[in-house]
């Protein structure tokens, strides 16, 4: 062993550094979704329960922070789909409910648009991140409803995407997202293969 360096292992984050790391995260995401852009870091450090040293020593810049947030979300829809997916839920519902757990998202991102807007165009791979990874874990419930045969198989998961962030970004009123969860209702209903629930009732003439 004369002469050979021992290779040091990587030291794991402490269990309360974990901890931290993720009621920060957590506290951020309804941080922002409540209060937007100009909401302060040191809101954020109160609502975890944390110093705003602790908080910057895992996310030194509020774009950091930003980031990891839209990231984070992103991951834990992409677990929902996964569970949903061999869940026991019929796959229509399994559907339903994942579209309407990307309102909380879109929420969320609303409330960091301008500073994500920086962040994608400084770090164009954090798009490609989203729509990715939304994309191929939506499209596992969408082909097993269609395999299924509850829902007509002319719609792909961008079309879906762009359907719920677009009903979002339309309504910013207070209540928003309890309109726009009525309103995906609906869209999934007209999905239903043989539905006639995207029927509208002819007006009279005259």
């Amino acid at each position: 062993m004369d002469g050979v360096t021992p290779t040091k292992r990587p030291r794991k984050p402490r269990a309360d550094s974990v901890r931290n790391h993720d009621r920060v995260l957590e506290a951020a995401r309804t941080v922002f979704a409540e209060g937007g852009p100009a909401a302060s870091l040191e809101g954020v450090a109160r609502q975890a329960g944390v110093g705003i040293g602790t908080l910057y020593r895992h996310f030194p810049t509020r774009q950091a922070l930003f980031e990891a947030v839209y990231r984070h979300e992103v991951d834990q829809l992409v677990e929902l789909a996964e569970r949903l997916a061999t869940d026991d839920l019929p796959p229509v519902e399994a559907l339903r409910r994942w579209m309407r757990a990307n309102v909380e998202f879109v929420a969320t991102k609303k409330g960091m648009s301008a500073a994500l807007a920086v962040a994608v165009h400084a770090s164009s791979d954090l798009t490609a991140y989203s729509i990715d990874r939304l994309g191929r874990a939506l499209g596992t419930l969408l082909a097993r409803a269609v395999k299924a045969g509850a829902i007509r198989d002319d719609i792909g998961a961008e079309d879906i995407l762009r359907t719920v962030v677009g009903l979002c970004y339309m309504h910013d009123k207070p209540g928003w997202q309890d309109k726009v969860r009525r309103l995906l209702d609906v869209f999934v209903d007209g999905m239903r293969r043989g539905s006639k629930a995207g029927a509208l009732p002819r007006t009279p003439p005259g």
